[in-house]
């Protein structure tokens, strides 16, 4: 469904049970007979045929990146916005193809697009409680899918994700562009060379000033609000929580261990909202419980330490923090910046730049004047869907799977219960079922 879709009821009350849902799911691993997805290899094809769930913000922006990549054609659409459907239809039309097969009729017509047998891979783009109810229609029918972040908002999400990919043997992928930032793949690049040594730190953060967004009458402004009425906890980890997990090989010889988080009072909405809403806006019925800024630590079951926030009601610059300390040296980003022992200059950062020529990811010479022409957010959007079509077509596994898809986005109902318990440990599920200690190969 598109951004647009409106903050109902239906949606408040979803919301509400997610912690409820967390408390319940939580320790220990469901036992399972089925075998891992780790490093399962796609069918190979020559085209990739893919059907779009979404097509509001979001999804048209994605549309764009789609079409753009060689021996791709979009065979279907669904939203319940007609309008935006329309906008999607003739952005696949202006691209060349066919008009695709379209599907709005009510917000179970998803379903429908995926029993179709021309769809390979399903791309998910909505409000997040629809997440992993359309992703499991889509693995259930036989289709690889694709889903934004957060991919799940209980655990109970979590392992049912998990289950049916493993059930189904189809890919469920967390569309996590950042971890196909150029830094962020350089600076991966960095620590599997062990140019910084052996990793003990990293520092991820999602602050990042959408008051406005969130405000509006319109797009996420009709839902995104809404977990900020029910929860209070970390809503939005894992732009920086994926590409320090691939620095510390989270589900690939570590994983996260416990949790240990804290909220500030929740003040920001409130204060923005006294500023800008008509007092007879019904945002004035609202009450707002997430506390504006959320500092989590994770503890790994090696030993590392991962520091996250979140902040998206209080006026700052975007900041992901983006930091990993090892024993030789230290890099932090925003504004990107190295530091290894030794180096000229003594105890003072120095720029990336000495390191782009030999590290630079072979994804990003390859397209990279592409996506930086074309791509969101700065290319890596691009990158990110290049990168899998280039692995369905010629059959190779994924860079990230459905391990990923759970464990980034467990610190979401897990902070609200370190939170709600006075900042308590509280235990990561082990979402791979101990096959995380299997050394294997990250981001390819």
């Amino acid at each position: 469904m598109s951004n647009s879709r409106k903050l109902t009821r239906r949606t408040m009350l979803k919301s509400s049970v997610a912690l409820g849902g967390a408390a319940t799911f939580n320790h220990l691993a469901p036992q399972s007979t089925a075998k891992s997805m780790m490093d399962v290899a796609f069918e190979k094809r020559d085209a990739v045929r893919l059907g779009i769930i979404g097509v509001g913000a979001r999804g048209v922006e994605m549309l764009k990146e789609w079409l753009a990549v060689p021996n791709l054609k979009v065979t279907a659409l669904c939203d319940i916005d007609k309008a935006q459907l329309a906008k999607g239809v003739k952005q696949v039309q202006q691209a060349g193809q066919p008009a695709p097969a379209t599907y709005s009729n009510g917000e179970r017509d998803f379903e429908n697009l995926c029993k179709r047998d021309d769809v390979d891979f399903i791309y998910i783009a909505t409000p997040w409680d629809w997440h992993a109810p359309m992703a499991i229609a889509a693995m259930t029918n036989g289709k690889h899918c694709g889903v934004e972040v957060p991919v799940i908002v209980t655990l109970k999400e979590a392992w049912d994700i998990v289950d049916t990919s493993e059930r189904t043997r189809r890919h469920c992928l967390i569309m996590e562009n950042c971890c196909y930032g150029l830094s962020e793949m350089i600076v991966l690049n960095l620590t599997k060379a062990g140019v910084l040594g052996q990793l003990l730190h990293g520092e991820a953060a999602y602050n990042h000033d959408l008051r406005y967004i969130i405000n509006e009458n319109r797009s996420e402004g009709l839902w995104r609000r809404a977990p900020h009425l029910t929860r209070n906890g970390n809503l939005y980890p894992t732009h920086g929580l994926g590409p320090v997990s691939n620095y510390l090989s989270i589900n690939r010889g570590d994983k996260f261990e416990h949790i240990v988080s804290m909220s500030s009072p929740a003040l920001g909405l409130d204060e923005y909202r006294a500023k800008t809403v008509p007092k007879d806006s019904p945002k004035w019925k609202e009450k707002y419980i997430c506390g504006d800024m959320n500092t989590s630590l994770i503890k790994t079951t090696k030993g590392r330490t991962i520091m996250l926030q979140h902040n998206i009601t209080t006026p700052r610059p975007y900041d992901r923090i983006n930091l990993i300390q090892g024993t030789k040296g230290i890099f932090r980003d925003y504004p990107e910046r190295i530091y290894i022992e030794g180096q000229p200059g003594q105890e003072e950062f120095t720029d990336l730049t000495s390191y782009k020529a030999k590290y630079e990811p072979r994804l990003w010479k390859t397209v990279g004047e592409l996506a930086r022409k074309n791509g969101g957010h700065g290319g890596m959007d691009y990158v990110m869907v290049y990168r899998i079509v280039e692995c369905l077509r010629q059959g190779i596994a994924p860079d990230l799977d459905v391990y990923d898809a759970a464990a980034w986005s467990a610190p979401t109902p897990l902070s609200e219960q370190s939170v709600a318990q006075g900042s308590a440990p509280v235990q990561f599920p082990d979402f791979t079922r101990g096959r995380w200690q299997q050394a294997r190969s990250v981001m390819g």
